[in-house]
């Protein structure tokens, strides 16, 4: 695994870094998000949907799970986990499908355990006075990707 830092300064820095790691993006693809409540989750994932799927608004998906986005060639899924009660809960919110050919940004992947993915992107966050500081852990294909789109 290929281990980068990033400092995000402010809201609009973690929206950018969404917004970066949107185009990159594929069916198939999985981004973990995690970090404590107050983060930036949330915000990064709106970066990404702004980007990928043109959602001006997009609430955190805290009470309904999971929301999705129509995407160029793929269905966006935003789930946040948080409220999970167990881990195989998880498949009553249409996991499986997302995992066929979706994107699926996932908040709070520890609630899950062993059923998120194992390729997944893992980004997490953590915050530093008034900044946040984004650790992603990438395998080699996706450090490549996060190199073309100027992450790392």
């Amino acid at each position: 695994m290929h281990r980068i830092e990033i400092t995000l300064k402010d809201e609009e820095t973690t929206k950018k870094l969404g917004a970066q790691l949107s185009v990159i993006l594929a069916p198939g693809d999985a981004v973990c998000l995690s970090g404590n409540l107050g983060a930036g989750k949330s915000t990064l994932a709106r970066g990404v949907i702004k980007t990928a799927a043109g959602a001006e608004d997009a609430p955190s998906p805290t009470f309904t799970f999971v929301e999705t986005y129509e995407a160029k060639g793929f269905l966006l899924w935003h789930f946040d986990l948080y409220r999970l009660e167990r881990p195989e809960d998880v498949w009553e919110l249409g996991y499986e499908d997302a995992l066929e050919d979706g994107v699926i940004l996932i908040e709070w992947p520890e609630r899950i355990g062993a059923l998120a993915p194992s390729d997944a992107l893992e980004i997490n966050l953590e915050i530093h006075g008034n900044m946040r500081k984004a650790c992603i852990a990438a395998t080699e294909g996706w450090r490549r990707r996060l190199h073309e789109a100027g992450i790392a």
